[in-house]
């Protein structure tokens, strides 16, 4: 069973098949998701929480986002009713047809390589998107905004208990 190309284009088209089954997947050179079925298209919502949910996996990442959302989704999280921590937090994409490009802000936690973290967070983001998604990530920017120093915890727990004026 081999996969053809859409004879209205001209352009010399390769078809792949991604072997999954009775509803295999072909993924042509010109941009769409197809089967027999029609087409498949991915949100950039869906890429967002792929990657942002493939990123908080790897150790050694504390949180994401720039130092302002990350203050206005504390805020958020704490108000009755909200929806929790925002998984896609910290991450923009741009979804085309059959490729994603992923920017990730990030907070690591001290002592961790950049390098390798990076290294880390790019190579799950990418499997986890192309896995779930069928699109091809042509890249994965990580950006290191700030460091988790764990004595920020102890004096800010220290700050609160003294400000305390009843018992």
């Amino acid at each position: 069973m081999t996969a053809t190309s859409n004879p209205s284009n001209s352009s010399n088209q390769k078809d792949t098949k991604r072997p999954e089954g009775d509803g295999a997947v072909s993924r042509r050179e010109d941009g769409r998701l197809v089967n027999k079925n029609g087409k498949i298209s991915v949100a950039d919502n869906v890429v967002q929480k792929i990657a942002g949910m493939a990123t908080r996996e790897v150790p050694g990442v504390h949180g994401m986002g720039s130092g302002a959302s990350r203050t206005f989704g504390a805020i958020r999280e704490r108000i009755p009713g909200s929806s929790g921590p925002n998984v896609s937090q910290g991450v923009s994409v741009e979804v085309g047809e059959t490729q994603a490009a992923v920017d990730l802000d990030i907070v690591i936690e001290y002592g961790v390589s950049i390098a390798d973290l990076g290294q880390a967070i790019q190579r799950n983001v990418k499997q986890a998107v192309e896995r779930m998604t069928g699109l091809e990530v042509v890249e994965v920017n990580v950006s290191v905004d700030d460091v988790y120093l764990p004595q920020e915890d102890n004096n800010n727990d220290k700050n609160n208990e003294d400000e305390k004026r009843v018992s």
